[in-house]
């Protein structure tokens, strides 16, 4: 899926941001590297600042302008760092990887980058359907191109990783105690505890009120609770405490043995 996704770069003045570009794409899962008429092409500092992505920068395709570039793409997103004079329609970068991911299952997509002075031209991005703009620190909004390629590139793996999560859901589902189990951990709890004297029986405190919210808040699953209670009777057998606090008790501490396998 991400192989149709192309990240285009215009007019790139330094060869090391083609190449530092390159990186923050294959980290992400990215392949498809387009160069619109570079001012330097890719060399020597490019491949050094592309580290183990030189993969990525040989196998990039150079164009001569923008439009031969996207001409077989059917969704287009030009990156704008500030507003134009003629509205267009803006995307976050989170919709802008959501955008990119889903339609690239349907024809070759390409999020487009402009020149590190400048961006791109207002021809440029009168080209493109949508255009994306990164929340950056309005006191201090300027962005390297390869910063700003690996913040979007993060983006539409978040939502590639989000859309094969569907597609293979948990085989398994946790299985959670009943509410009238839990009572019976607070109950045990609390009684080795005070067998311990980690309670005082005459002034208990709010241990177990804070120790309620503690496990509530955790959510133990069903094979989880009968660790714990499995612990608190080894406890109370050498403390040499009565354990047949409930019925259900031992059968329950009893049976966390074989939940640890």
């Amino acid at each position: 899926m991400l192989s149709d996704i192309r990240i285009v770069l215009v007019n790139t003045s330094h060869s090391g941001n083609i190449g530092s570009a390159a990186r923050a794409m294959k980290t992400m899962g990215l392949s498809s590297l387009y160069l619109v008429d570079p001012v330097s092409p890719p060399d020597g500092k490019s491949s050094a600042l592309a580290a183990g992505a030189g993969d990525v920068l040989a196998n990039a395709t150079t164009a001569k302008t923008l439009e031969e570039a996207v001409s077989d793409c059917g969704l287009v997103v030009g990156t704008s760092a500030r507003s134009r004079t003629l509205p267009w329609p803006m995307l976050t970068p989170r919709e802008c990887g959501e955008k990119l991911v889903v339609e690239s299952e349907k024809y070759s997509v390409a999020l487009v980058f402009g020149r590190e002075n400048n961006g791109l031209s207002n021809e440029e991005l009168q080209q493109c359907h949508f255009h994306v703009c990164i929340p950056a620190n309005p006191d201090y909004s300027s962005l390297n191109i390869a910063a700003a390629v690996q913040t979007l590139c993060y983006e539409i793996r978040v939502n590639h990783l989000d859309i094969e999560a569907a597609k293979f859901p948990p085989s398994e589902e946790a299985d959670y105690p009943r509410n009238e189990d839990l009572e019976r951990f607070y109950t045990h709890l609390e009684a080795t505890l005070k067998e311990t004297q980690f309670i005082v029986a005459n002034h208990p405190g709010i241990v177990m009120t804070k120790l309620r919210r503690l496990f509530n808040r955790a959510r133990p699953e069903k094979q989880e609770l009968n660790i714990l209670r499995g612990i608190l009777s080894s406890i109370d057998k050498v403390t040499g405490r009565d354990t047949k606090l409930t019925d259900d008790t031992d059968k329950s501490s009893t049976d966390s043995s074989d939940t640890v396998k």
